[in-house]
């Protein structure tokens, strides 16, 4: 980054000593560690964390990368929060991060300054909790982000072709946040200002957490018992068991606790928290981030914020369900959409980066045309546990009306300062070809078809059929191939 971008160092989280004492702060609420290079942006968890919290009247730090190998300086250099310690692999599964599919190691790192290899350890959660508790064992280590999130209870590690046990169990954590983390880890800041044990802490939703094994309830509607880890050890089909109705819960509206038994502990996992509603993810994406990099970084280019850096995300959630794919875990199947205004806000501080050249690289999300999306009638979204809205035919109470998006590109097209915006995000062809049955909604999304096609494709437009065979499609829970191919001739025709 060019020196003339940045500002005062003062507009940024702290992250070090130095600039704590610049701030005037005599103690720090919360200090979080990551595995990535500290980007204040809504598209890197440990900003958004770190925002969330500050908005809420904490006071809050963030050590970025810091380094594991060596005397423990950057572990010790702030001190002990007054509340808790916040650990974060990053925005990415380290060993996704470290390792091709190959298991090969990988040569670069996105999420670090010049793109370097070797910044973080492997299971970063891991190895910065244990140095968390060595240093000050009675401080609490709350968990988030992916590598904490996905590893919840026992799991299958591709990297190491073993079963491994939930990461509760390996690093030395209070808790885990799982999924979208700003309402659970107020909550846990706020209980433990007011003075309760972080032991009380049992029923914050969205949390996971080790207990002992004699707290396991009977299983009712209410409670779900997994088999143990040391079943699914010798039994295959009980993790598969297992897995079915982790992904049932995190696929409904109002699910149950999940229990697992690890020797004598147990794995206690709260529901996940209902989708948000606009208002509060407009909060969260209408924090004050700079929306750059630190200044520690100056010179420096990180690939990953330059990829995003003139993009804007529009919701959270999923309902594709592809079986391959485990964002409805992490951010729930439900959509949660943003106010029209609360994007504009952004389009338009996007607009003012110096080196913004009048195009919007993506309005997208998890897939791009899912905004405003879901079922018409919520009471039956209440019930249903189904993984996928669209698999195997579309749901009949799924609303697929495309027309709140076109108003979206058409309000950010509009704008004196964008020539154009593309969508980068993979879009769900089957969502906007799917026949409703109401002519009006049925003419929209072929007009947005059209318009996604003439005026918002950079070059190549992503679309995600990831196979070719339709048995291994079923199985992956998408649509045939020939749908693909109905598809194309529509993309050649318009461009035609």
């Amino acid at each position: 980054m060019n020196d003339s971008v940045y500002r005062n160092s003062s507009e940024w989280l702290p992250t070090s000593a130095k600039e704590v004492e610049a701030l005037g702060w005599d103690y720090i609420d919360v200090i979080i560690f990551s595995g990535d290079a500290y980007v204040d942006h809504p598209s890197f968890g440990a900003a958004v964390i770190g925002r969330t919290l500050q908005a809420h009247g904490l006071r809050v730090a963030i050590v970025p990368q810091p380094n594991w190998r060596d005397d423990l300086r950057d572990f010790k250099k702030l001190g002990r929060p007054r509340l808790f310690f916040g650990v974060s692999a990053g925005a990415m599964d380290s060993m996704v991060n470290h390792y091709t599919a190959a298991r090969r190691k990988r040569s670069d790192d996105a999420y670090t300054p010049d793109g370097r290899a070797g910044m973080r350890p492997d299971y970063p959660t891991i190895v910065y909790s244990q140095i968390l508790k060595q240093l000050y064992p009675a401080v609490p280590v709350i968990a988030g982000g992916i590598e904490a999130s996905l590893r919840r209870v026992s799991h299958y590690d591709y990297w190491q072709d073993r079963l491994r046990p939930s990461i509760l169990v390996d690093a030395p954590v209070d808790m885990i946040v799982y999924g979208m983390g700003e309402i659970p880890v107020t909550q846990i800041a706020d209980r433990l200002a007011a003075g309760e044990s972080l032991s009380s802490l049992t029923d914050i939703p969205q949390t996971a957490l080790l207990l002992p094994a004699d707290v396991t309830p009977a299983p009712d509607n209410g409670n779900i018992i997994l088999a143990s880890f040391e079943t699914c050890l010798r039994d295959k089909r009980s993790q598969a068991t297992n897995f079915k109705h982790v992904e049932q819960q995190s696929n409904r509206m109002h699910g149950a606790t999940i229990w697992q038994p690890h020797g004598n502990k147990t794995v206690k996992i709260n529901p996940m928290l209902p989708p948000m509603s606009t208002k509060e993810i407009d909060a969260s994406f209408d924090l004050p981030y700079t929306r750059l990099p630190h200044p520690r970084y100056r010179n420096k280019t990180i690939p990953a914020w330059e990829m995003i850096k003139h993009s804007v995300n529009l919701h959270r959630g999923c309902f594709g369900g592809c079986a391959f794919c485990t964002i409805s875990a992490h951010q729930g199947k439900f959509i949660a959409s943003r106010s029209k205004e609360s994007i504009l806000r952004e389009v338009k501080q996007v607009t003012r980066m110096v080196d913004f050249k009048g195009y919007i690289s993506d309005l997208g999300g998890p897939s791009a045309n899912m905004y405003r999306m879901g079922g018409r009638d919520l009471s039956v979204c209440e019930k249903c546990m189904r993984p996928s809205c669209l698999h195997p035919k579309p749901c009949p109470n799924l609303n697929n009306d495309h027309a709140p998006l076109l108003d979206i590109y058409k309000a950010v097209d509009s704008l004196p300062e964008v020539k154009k915006s593309f969508i980068g995000s993979g879009v769900r062809y089957d969502l906007s070809m799917h026949e409703s049955g109401n002519e009006q909604i049925d003419r929209t999304n072929r007009r947005y078809n059209e318009e996604l096609i003439t005026r918002h494709v950079s070059g190549r437009l992503k679309v995600a059929p990831e196979h070719t065979i339709d048995h291994v499609l079923d199985i992956m829970r998408k649509p045939s191939f020939k749908q693909f191919h109905e598809f194309k001739k529509i993309f050649d025709r318009i461009n035609r």
